[in-house]
């Protein structure tokens, strides 16, 4: 592919947005979060028996009930799970993280619909593909949904 002049402005023009998104208060509240949610020794202890337990889960989902640990560890895996998602840095970083996402989905449309209001755009949010016309979120079957495909 031969680089044109048309193309480096598009690469510069996406650079600039690309940089944008780095300098965003949207992307340094998720950095801050990160940073809290990794420093914290609580928060880590946390998600390390969480993660421990999810070993455990993992074995004993492919015996299912049969397993003799089953029970307990259903109850366990729950309470950890709760335990963890309770936490303050784990809840602020998941709304940060959300927050971001939400923002790269509204850049991923607004490019796509000034290209064509056709061009379907993946985000993996039920609101956006809605926008996109295809109920089930840009199904690619040429209008067999009944989407305005």
């Amino acid at each position: 592919m031969l680089a044109t002049t048309e193309i480096i402005l598009i690469q510069e023009e996406a650079e600039a947005i690309a940089e944008m998104i780095v300098e965003s208060d949207v992307a340094e509240q998720y950095r801050i979060c990160l940073s809290n949610l990794n420093t914290n020794k609580k928060t880590q202890q946390k998600i390390l028996r969480f993660n421990e337990m999810k070993d455990l889960y993992e074995e004993v989902q492919r015996f299912g009930k049969y397993h003799p640990e089953y029970k307990r560890v259903m109850m366990d895996i729950r309470v950890l799970k709760r335990e963890m998602d309770l936490d303050h840095h784990v809840a602020a970083f998941k709304v940060a993280e959300n927050n971001l996402q939400k923002l790269l989905d509204e850049i991923s449309v607004i490019i796509g619909r000034s290209v064509s209001e056709y061009v379907k755009v993946p985000t993996g949010n039920p609101f956006f593909d809605e926008i996109s016309g295809c109920s089930s979120g840009g199904c690619g079957s040429g209008g067999g949904c009944s989407c305005s495909a």
